[in-house]
């Protein structure tokens, strides 16, 4: 199983989002938790100033951003929409 850790950024852009997508992030994350590569979560790895990172789906908006630390453990970095990819 996979060991989350949040950065202050992630915490900061979790708490500013609607209920609706915060409960949907916890459920995301219990997939994600077993298998970070589940085709539903859709994940992905970035490009440009954030290819050390990858990314998956909590639906069709909202994206979570986050490191491989090593083996069995990742950063959750952000969380938003498509546009923190622009930050």
């Amino acid at each position: 199983m996979i060991k989350i850790y949040y950065s202050s950024q992630f915490i900061k852009s979790l708490k500013r989002l609607p209920e609706n997508i915060a409960i949907l992030v916890e459920g995301k994350q219990s997939f994600f938790m077993i298998n970070p590569f589940n085709p539903l979560l859709k994940t992905h790895k970035l490009k440009g100033k954030l290819k050390e990172y990858y990314s998956f789906s909590v639906n069709s908006e909202y994206r979570v951003i986050f490191k491989l630390i090593n083996k069995g453990k990742v950063l959750f970095f952000d969380i938003g929409t498509h546009e923190i990819y622009k930050n």
